[in-house]
This record gives C-alpha cells, sequence and structure tokens, in this order.
C-alpha cells in the first residue's frame, strides 16, 4: 500500500497489513511493505519510529478512517511538535500503522429478508469470529432460531443453553483466570448468568425499521465469546507478526532511532504481545522509548508483579515491567463514558460489576480503559488529563494512569454497546501521547 496521506497536515503514514495469521499480505505489485520500511530507515534520518495499533475493526476502510482521525489529531498539536523539535533537532517521524483482522463485537442488526436467511446470516458472521466448525455451525443455527422464538425469553432454553456450551468448547478459549494470557483470562463461561445480568430496553427489542432483526438479550453470550475470541487473537498477532515485525525495524534502524507504540482497546494488547514476544518470552533487540495505551481493552492486573486478587501470581505482561522493555514513560486513559470496557468487559468474563468505581475498591476483573494499570510492584501515577498548554513532567520507567473522562466523552450516533470507546481523536489526548514521546 502507498504512503497514506493526510490533507493539510505535517503528517503522514504506513499502513501494514496483516492476515489472521500475523503473516504481512504481499502488496499489489508482489513486495513486501515492511520491506520498504526498513530501506527507508538505511536511507533516511529517521529519529523516532511510531507503531500504532488499532482494536477491534473488520477491514482496511475502517483502519484507515481511525488512523486518519487520530494521527489528525497528532499533527494538529503543532506546539507539541516543535517542542520535540527543540528537544531533539533531528526529529523525523516514520509513522507505522498495523491492520490485523478483527472483526467488532455486537453488531447490532444483521439484515433478515427471510428466517432461514437471518439464520443463515448468524451462521455466517460469528463462525469467522468464534470458530468455523461443523459443531459450531449447528451451535449457531439452534441459536438463530431460537432467537426467532423470542428475542428475550425470561430464560434461555435448554437447547439454547447446550449451544452456547458447544460454542465456547470451539472457540477453543482457556478460563483460567486473572493472570492467564489474553483471551483466556475470564471465569468459566456461562451464558445464563451473562445472559441474566444483560440489561434490556424493551424498545430496542425485535425488528428496526428497515426490517432488520436487532441483535438483542439472546445474542449476549455470543458477544461474550466474539469478544474473548478477538481479545486472543489480538495476543497472538502482537507475539507473532507484531513481535517479528518491530524486530525486524530495530535490528536495521540506527542506534539511536527511538520506537515508540501507541494502541487503543485490544491494540493495547497488540502492541504489548509485541514488546513481549512469542509466549511471552521473546528479546527484542532494544527497549521502546514509549508505550501509550488507550482505552485498553485488558486486564487491569496485566502489568503487575503480584495480582491482588490471585496472590503469587503475576500479571500475564509484568515482564515488560521487570526486564524494562520500555525505557521510558507508560501512559493510560481511562474514561467512564467508555462502556465497551467498562461494561462488556466484565460482563464478558463472566463477573457482575457495577458502576465503575476509581477508589481503591477495584474489581476482580475490570479493563485498564476503566481503571488504568493496577497491582502490586509498579510505580504508578493517578493523575488527570491535562489540556495541551499543561506539561505532563513525565518521567522514564513509570506508570502514568490518567483519567480522562473530561475528554474521553463523545459518544457518536454508531457507537451501539461502546459508548465513547472510540471517541479518541481528541486534541488532549494526542498531547498526552506526545508528551510520552517528548518525555516531559
Amino acid at each position: 500500500m502507498p504512503k497514506e496521506l493526510i490533507a493539510d497536515t505535517s503528517l503522514d503514514y504506513y499502513l501494514v497489513n496483516f492476515d489472521a495469521l500475523g503473516d504481512e499480505r504481499d502488496e499489489p505489485n508482489g513486495t513486501l511493505m515492511s520491506q520498504r520500511l526498513i530501506e527507508m530507515l538505511q536511507t533516511e534520518p529517521i529519529s523516532d519510529v511510531f507503531v500504532i495499533s488499532h482494536g477491534w475493526l473488520g477491514d482496511i476502510p475502517a483502519a484507515r478512517d481511525q488512523y486518519s482521525r487520530w494521527i489528525r489529531a497528532m499533527a494538529a498539536n503543532t506546539a507539541d511538535i516543535e517542542k520535540l523539535k527543540q528537544v531533539r533537532s533531528n526529529f523525523k517521524p516514520l509513522l507505522i500503522a498495523l491492520h490485523w483482522p478483527s472483526l467488532p463485537w455486537g453488531n447490532e442488526t444483521l439484515k433478515a429478508e427471510t428466517e432461514e436467511a437471518f439464520v443463515n446470516s448468524i451462521v455466517s458472521e460469528y463462525t469467522e469470529q468464534i470458530a468455523d466448525t461443523e459443531p459450531a455451525r449447528n451451535a449457531l443455527r439452534t441459536i438463530g432460531a431460537e432467537a426467532l422464538k423470542d428475542v428475550a425469553p425470561d430464560q434461555l432454553s435448554a437447547q439454547t443453553v447446550q449451544a452456547y456450551k458447544v460454542l465456547n468448547q470451539e472457540a477453543a478459549l482457556g478460563s483460567e483466570g486473572e493472570a492467564a494470557a489474553p483471551g483466556n483470562d475470564r471465569e468459566p463461561f456461562d451464558p445464563e448468568t451473562i445472559y441474566d445480568e444483560t440489561e434490556i430496553d424493551e424498545d430496542s427489542v425485535g425488528y428496526d425499521e428497515s426490517g432488520d432483526l436487532i441483535l438483542s438479550r439472546i445474542f449476549s453470550p455470543l458477544r461474550s465469546l466474539s469478544y474473548w475470541k478477538m481479545k486472543a487473537r489480538a495476543r497472538q498477532f502482537g507475539e507473532g507478526g507484531g513481535f517479528e515485525f518491530l524486530s525486524k525495524l530495530q535490528q536495521k534502524a540506527a542506534e539511536e532511532t527511538r520506537f515508540h507504540l501507541i494502541g487503543h482497546s485490544f491494540g493495547c494488547i497488540v502492541v504489548s504481545g509485541t514488546l513481549a514476544g512469542p509466549k511471552g518470552k521473546g528479546v527484542l533487540p532494544r527497549p521502546v522509548n514509549s508505550l501509550s495505551l488507550i482505552q485498553g481493552a485488558l486486564s487491569l492486573w496485566s502489568y503487575c508483579a503480584d495480582i491482588p486478587v490471585a496472590k503469587g501470581k503475576p500479571g500475564y505482561f509484568y515482564p515488560l515491567i521487570a526486564e524494562s522493555l520500555v525505557a521510558g514513560p507508560i501512559i493510560t486513559t481511562r474514561s467512564e463514558h467508555d462502556s465497551a470496557v467498562g461494561t462488556l468487559y466484565p460482563l464478558a468474563s463472566g463477573i457482575v460489576m457495577s458502576d465503575p468505581d476509581f477508589g481503591d475498591d477495584l474489581p476482580r476483573y475490570g479493563g485498564i480503559g476503566t481503571f488504568g494499570i493496577q497491582g502490586d510492584g509498579l510505580e504508578i501515577n493517578d493523575i488527570n488529563m491535562l489540556p495541551c498548554d499543561q506539561a505532563y513532567n513525565f518521567e522514564p520507567g513509570k506508570i502514568y494512569n490518567i483519567e480522562a473522562s473530561k475528554y474521553i466523552r463523545k459518544i457518536p450516533p454508531n457507537a451501539g454497546l461502546g459508548g465513547a470507546h472510540s471517541s479518541i481523536d481528541e486534541p488532549e489526548v494526542a498531547h498526552a501521547v506526545w508528551s510520552a514521546v517528548i518525555g516531559i
């Protein structure tokens, strides 16, 4: 793919496309974008490399749209860019955006011209997300058929419960609790509990004005399985294709070139896995210089030395801290308006959670985008997001949980269950990321 240009800004970026197995896809001319980027690092005076990952997005146009909005917001912070140039007179950035196939959970409607077409659409949509096996297909057919009878029964039928249990088995996801790898860090799958605890608006049940059946309460366990499957894929991609890609870039870059990782949502798992490497045991040529985790959809305990609710167990990504794989600051954002992480995350884990509480009482299961990074053995600083004309004074090796509800709050019309989860293209968010890069 060619350079992605963002009109009327000083920044552009390159989009690198990977398949579901973490292998880079060829460009139309048969070459790999990674090879072009390596050649740039060898021939141009690149001072800073930014590797950015989206979260759950289904296709390249959606990824392009989000990356363009992010980078436009970063380009608009000209004061931060000028400050960076003062700190590093040779500042010349290379922005690299990763695309990995991650279908969104919680589609609100599916076409339903006929009952048979509706069931077939359920099968087609979710085999790709969860498991493409004959038992999974049969289970999805059962769930779709049961939904046509009643999208919000008082309780799930025995047939639906059994279908969900088969689907969970075919998904091959673990349920190993808080210290497990992302995707396996959940409670045993219980479709009846998930269903019982799913809130429902009676006005949203049934068919919409265009005749599409709204995916309501009966599909809540299906959303949960899709969520955890995509979470596992994010880790697998990061530890595989992401790690290999970053390793190649660092091997060819000049010693003084700085690297910065930025992730949003499941993209925070991608960039963390990229640092950790295969099964968390990879070794990169050098540490990265900053890590920005924006509305992270991964466990609040992921980086700690000892999980308070599972004593004696470290978080899955604790080696990033123990081995100082991030030389500069680590920043996170959290927002009470992000219902994707604030509501879906604990529900999908099999745990009921009331309204977010940012105090000392932290839940067993909760996302970084709601609570920040937490746990023992960490140097944590809880701060508020600042306006663009104020300095953060970030220090190397420290973690900064930034309360951003004042700025990450816009809920677009098509947000669905996500709330303000993707409303991160704000100048104040960009200012925090730039400040981590600058180191002040």
